[in-house]
């Protein structure tokens, strides 16, 4: 089957270089980092098509799907990032199946809009965020040892993503991601997220959030002890930095109304603490 990319270009202008953690940077091994960079790609193409503000869900379905059919089948040529991914999985010998749950997460934003409680968003993150992490792990020879850190960190990037971004999700694709439960539970409401600025109940909603990141955070801090690789060692260890000082950022901030992120003398002196920690 001969590619048809105009169907599946639907790109966000979002890139490596524009997330908040690094991806397949050079602290990855060299021999390594294209095959990052092939997962990278893939999840960000099929996510561009989950997050696109115009189509029907079903459609978005749809067109994942064909991602999936591309991944598995060697002689379909439809999707161009599948097809780069699938020649990435048979030279490093990782399975499919982390990129088959990212699909798995991305068709569920295309039909699920609101998350009923915390429990039920992670269920969501180990889906879009876990399989990210596992991915990295396979590539490096590390197997399910690790898992428990990975995703303990992996789920918390995403839920602080999550947070950063509540405010836009919910307008430009009615999207929530901020458990129901938690927001009654406070006197908020989904509405809320439309305004200018937080409410005090939904300020401590996401407080309440962040707070719940915490024992997640300190697991995560185990997943550099768990990685032989001395590039990977470092480079988890600078992400569980990054997450941390985003979460501090995020408990004195209004993502409502501030630009949360990290500047470039913070991210640079978070690298260096992190790979210092990463040997303490």
């Amino acid at each position: 089957m001969t590619a048809d990319a105009n169907i599946f270009d639907t790109s966000s202008g979002k890139n490596r270089e524009t997330e908040n953690f690094p991806v397949g940077s050079f602290l990855i091994r060299p021999e390594l980092r294209p095959h990052v960079h092939a997962f990278y790609n893939f999840a960000r193409a099929a996510d561009d098509i989950s997050d696109h503000p115009i189509l029907e869900a079903q459609e978005k379905v749809s067109r994942l799907e064909r991602f999936a059919v591309t991944l598995l089948d060697d002689k379909n040529n439809e999707v161009p990032s599948a097809v780069a991914l699938r020649q990435s999985l048979r030279q490093t010998g990782v399975t499919p199946q982390h990129s088959l749950d990212l699909l798995t997460a991305f068709k569920r934003d295309a039909t699920q809009l609101r998350y009923r409680d915390w429990y039920d968003l992670i269920d969501y993150c180990n889906f879009s965020a876990s399989p990210v992490g596992r991915h990295v792990l396979a590539l490096h020879g590390i197997g399910k040892e690790a898992w428990s850190a990975n995703d303990a960190l992996c789920n918390s990037l995403q839920i602080i993503n999550h947070i950063q971004d509540c405010a836009d999700d919910y307008r430009t694709l009615d999207r929530v991601y901020i458990p129901q439960d938690m927001l009654a539970a406070h006197g908020a409401a989904i509405t809320d997220l439309s305004r200018d600025k937080s409410t005090a109940g939904l300020r401590a909603v996401l407080q309440a959030m962040c707070i719940r990141l915490d024992p997640m955070l300190k697991e995560a801090r185990n997943l550099p002890r768990q990685v032989p690789d001395a590039r990977l060692k470092a480079e988890t260890s600078v992400i569980c930095v990054l997450a941390e000082r985003l979460v501090a950022l995020l408990q004195r901030r209004d993502p409502l109304c501030d630009d949360v992120k990290l500047g470039k003398t913070s991210v640079f002196c978070a690298t260096l603490w992190g790979v210092v920690r990463a040997w303490l």
